[in-house]
């Protein structure tokens, strides 16, 4: 389950990621995000042991918010031959500067952030993605609504503009507007991302640690257009736990 890499334009992504979330303390973790703050945030050199970790499992791909404790566990994981894919989050209002940080990381793909996908200002979005494009990276968009931006997206003008679509898809709904339509919209997801013809990345999959691994992979198994996963982590025996497991899926 999610083994190998996928080919997307004329670069090669590992299709399971190391999320970072957890890194940057993220508040969809709720009272865990001051703990991430104390044990991650603030202490890079446990970033760094969760990416060598994970890397020493198989998983050679990460998916960076570009924040400095970040960057300085990926730079460290590098130096020392722990060479990751870089799948990046161009972040809002600071869009230029995060393109230019990635684009020395050697990023592979670089995704604008849900906040600014899900503003829908089309104009703005396609003169990011051009940019990205034009630094030979895959460029990306990333939805908090995947029902309601992936309609307004088909037919738009940044429709055929960008290879990668990052969105949030879990069990419970979590993090994801599927509140905003009952049960009988959520069963044409699969058809509407699917008509956006993306290489799709899934995140949130374990709906910010209230999913026990196998029953997240379970779900998973049934999201017909899920093509490259991230699962963030927050210490090493998790990256053993759930690397492990989805790779005897």
């Amino acid at each position: 389950m999610f083994e190998g890499k996928l080919k997307v334009l004329n670069r090669e992504i590992p299709r399971t990621l190391l999320g970072t979330s957890p890194f940057i303390a993220a508040a969809q973790f709720g009272h865990r995000a001051r703990l991430y703050q104390l044990d991650l945030y603030n202490n890079p050199e446990n970033i760094f042991k969760i990416i060598r970790k994970s890397y020493e499992m198989g998983i050679t791909g990460i998916q960076v918010i570009p924040y400095p404790p970040v960057i300085e566990a990926i730079n460290e994981a590098s130096n020392v031959g722990y060479e990751m894919d870089i799948i990046g989050t161009v972040r809002p209002e600071r869009e230029l500067e995060d393109i230019e940080l990635l684009s020395n990381l050697n990023a592979t793909s670089m995704i604008l952030h849900a906040d600014i996908t899900d503003k829908k200002d089309w104009n703005f979005i396609g003169e990011k993605l051009q940019i990205i494009k034009d630094g030979n990276a895959v460029p990306g968009i990333a939805t908090h609504m995947p029902y309601l931006t992936t309609k307004r997206l088909v037919g738009s003008p940044v429709q055929e503009m960008f290879d990668i679509y990052m969105v949030p898809v879990n069990k419970l709904g979590y993090l994801m507007d599927s509140d905003i339509y009952g049960s009988d919209e959520r069963t044409h997801l699969n058809q509407l991302i699917k008509s956006l013809d993306k290489t799709v990345i899934v995140k949130k999959v374990l709906a910010a640690g209230i999913l026990q691994p196998q029953e997240a992979f379970d779900y998973l198994k049934t999201v017909e257009f899920a093509d490259i996963v991230a699962l963030g982590i927050a210490s090493e025996a998790e990256a053993q736990e759930t690397f492990s497991l989805l790779a005897s899926q």
